[in-house]
């Protein structure tokens, strides 16, 4: 929530919602609190394997906007241990890169991607995995999302049509690379979805 070198302290969290579902162009804004009382609300993410910039924050539904439309994911739309995403399997990554998007609509960008790290396995003894996309600054916090339909053999139907793979971070930086010569790689880190699991835990 904080970044101290870039003296970044916010004190709450800004988010537009849409309050009526046949009509796109009609939105609210909702202000999220970030302290009670000098004390922090939400909560924050870490493992053995470092920093993990991944945060929770409690939304109160009576306190939303009337007519407030949204849905969200929750622990059905999350990968269990049996599911299986090859590498190069496809994803899509959600955001307003450089701040862009439909500004009438209210909708973010989607960007394609693939897994390009062995899925399940913490890369580099952290807590996520490598996607290959084109991304931008904007796109932190972002889901990283795949067709529930390829994850479900049977079927199943669910409330939203998405898996939730992860929260993508940020672009893979080589140290040594000459930002003036050098060419990016083009991938990127991916928290692994279930740290919502542990942060929502109690």
């Amino acid at each position: 929530m904080i970044d101290s070198p870039s003296r970044h302290f916010p004190d709450r969290i800004e988010v537009e919602l849409h309050i009526d579902r046949d009509n796109l162009g009609a939105s609210a804004w909702f202000s999220l609190p970030l302290y009670s009382g000098g004390r922090s609300l939400w909560r924050q993410a870490s493992d053995d394997g470092g920093d993990v910039d991944v945060a929770v924050l409690e939304v109160w539904k009576d306190r939303l906007p009337p007519g407030a439309v949204f849905d969200s994911f929750g622990p059905e739309h999350l990968p269990t241990p049996d599911h299986t995403m090859p590498v190069g399997a496809s994803v899509l990554i959600v955001g307003f890169p450089l701040g862009f998007h439909d500004s009438l609509h209210h909708l973010p960008i989607v960007r394609q991607g693939a897994i390009a790290s062995a899925f399940g396995l913490r890369f580099e003894g952290k807590g996520c995995f490598i996607t290959d996309a084109r991304t931008h600054r904007g796109t932190s916090g972002a889901p990283v999302v795949t067709s529930a339909a390829s994850m479900h053999a049977d079927g199943a139907a669910s409330s939203l049509p998405w898996m939730l793979l992860g929260i993508h971070s940020s672009t893979v930086e080589m140290g040594a690379r000459d930002r003036d010569l050098g060419e990016s790689l083009g991938l990127n880190h991916a928290w692994y979805a279930d740290v919502l699991l542990t942060l929502t835990a109690n």
